[in-house]
């Protein structure tokens, strides 16, 4: 048996972390916007794969 109870990971930080470095990379290459989102969906990938990580243990 497993003595340690099931404590579930938070994403947050890798959701604000791709959203911070798409929009520092965005601006450097004149599209501020286009650099948010694409870190917006790659933040909400890696918060998917936390969450699908997380329900296996």
């Amino acid at each position: 048996m497993n003595d340690r109870p099931s404590v579930p990971r938070a994403g947050g930080a890798l959701l604000f972390g791709a959203i911070m470095i798409g929009t520092i990379a965005g601006a450097s290459v004149g599209a501020l916007s286009t650099g948010m989102f694409a870190g917006f969906a790659i933040g909400l990938l890696l918060l998917g794969l936390v969450w699908l990580l997380d329900r296996r243990r």
